[in-house]
């Protein structure tokens, strides 16, 4: 099945949501080529930029789950094409 690089940038403005964060980008760990979290410290907010290589529907699982999680913001941007 054909998979597109994906980058999925996470804010987190409640730190609170960070053990459900977590817990479903561990499920998808499989699919993951990287990730990087930054603590803003001054603002009191997380930034999580996470690459995955997965199929369309893989990918728009994970930022449902996501999206869904209260307190953080989502947006994800996909290659062009599949390999």
């Amino acid at each position: 099945m054909e998979t597109r690089i994906a980058l999925i940038g996470i804010i987190v403005e409640d730190m609170n949501s960070t053990d459900k964060i977590n817990s479903i980008l561990h499920e998808y760990s499989q699919y993951m080529v990287g990730r990087m979290g930054i603590p803003y410290r001054e603002k009191n907010v997380g930034i999580i930029s996470v690459v995955i290589d997965a199929t369309n529907d893989v990918i728009s699982s994970l930022s449902g789950k996501l999206g869904m999680i209260p307190g953080i913001n989502v947006k994800t941007m996909y290659s062009k094409t599949g390999k």
